[in-house]
């Protein structure tokens, strides 16, 4: 008699997280594929077990389906340990490609606690750089910084922001208050192509055009840092100005935040999220940012 059949692995993930978040849009998100896969994934698990696991449309269980969750999730916790109690032998190498000023602001403050949680996998980063898209060719995952509108790897959307001046507590006392808009008129505006200035200006009715002269960076940190040392205002997403304005180095000018026209993305080849270690810190890396 033939031995029944395993699911695959991918079908019982997309089931345990289907049923923990009862949403196929946060499913998707969490396991970094599209809605359609995991309608896909669900369909075929309950054609080979030949149950039905959600018995309405608001992704409750049937009796079937608790009963089965239950066996699930055991047996996720048990293949998650495992790596855990034979670390040397089992240890997973995952290579990350990340923006400058993301791994500064966002991924290096929480990075202890992936490390933490998963101590078998051996992450090494290399730094990509946005503008002229270098990225390292042997990189598993990669955060870029753009549109999203990418055809040769597969994404998701990890960080959106907001934008606002900054300028250095010292500068803010020289050249203000800053009480309108037309108020930056004359003053040194620091430059980069990652954040033009324009997306600023148009939400607050400024019919001014891009500025041209003045000092330019090609990475948000260094203009943040030049920010900070007097040089100027400059127009900074707020998640990643964060280091700065928490120690008092730049501070803001304005209350209101203006969404920024781009965001961060996750990006890989095809079939890299089958890996576990890729799919645990795509997982990990959402719901540590949020």
């Amino acid at each position: 008699m033939a031995a029944p059949r395993i699911p695959p692995i991918q079908c019982l993930l997309t089931f345990e997280a289907l049923a923990r978040l009862r949403s196929v849009t946060q499913t998707a998100d969490e396991l970094c594929v599209t809605p359609s896969a995991v309608s896909h994934r669900i369909r075929q698990l309950e054609e080979q077990l030949g149950v039905k696991l959600f018995g309405r449309a608001d992704f409750s269980l049937t009796t079937e389906g608790s009963e089965y969750l239950a066996q699930v999730r055991e047996g996720l916790a048990a293949l998650q340990r495992f790596p855990s109690r034979h670390a040397t032998p089992g240890r997973r190498k995952l290579r990350l490609a990340v923006t400058p000023t993301f791994a500064r602001s966002i991924l290096m403050p929480r990075l202890k606690h992936f490390s933490e949680a998963y101590p078998e996998i051996d992450l090494t980063l290399q730094v990509s750089i946005p503008l002229l898209d270098v990225v390292a060719e042997d990189a598993d995952l990669t955060i870029r910084f753009g549109t999203g509108r990418y055809q040769d790897v597969e994404f998701a959307c990890i960080l959106k922001d907001e934008v606002t001046p900054l300028a250095s507590p010292a500068f803010a006392r020289e050249h203000g208050p800053f009480e309108r808009p037309e108020d930056l008129e004359g003053l040194p505006l620091l430059r980069s192509p990652l954040e033009p200035w324009r997306t600023w200006f148009a939400a607050h009715d400024l019919d001014w055009p891009e500025p041209v002269e003045g000092s330019q960076f090609n990475d948000i940190g260094l203009m943040c840092d030049g920010a900070a040392a007097g040089m100027g205002v400059a127009p900074v997403r707020l998640r990643l100005g964060a280091p700065w304005l928490e120690n008092g180095t730049l501070v803001r000018l304005y209350p209101r935040n203006v969404p920024s026209p781009h965001a961060h993305y996750l990006c890989w080849r095809a079939g890299t999220m089958e890996r576990w270690e890729c799919a645990t810190f795509a997982a990990w890396l959402r719901q540590a940012i949020g």
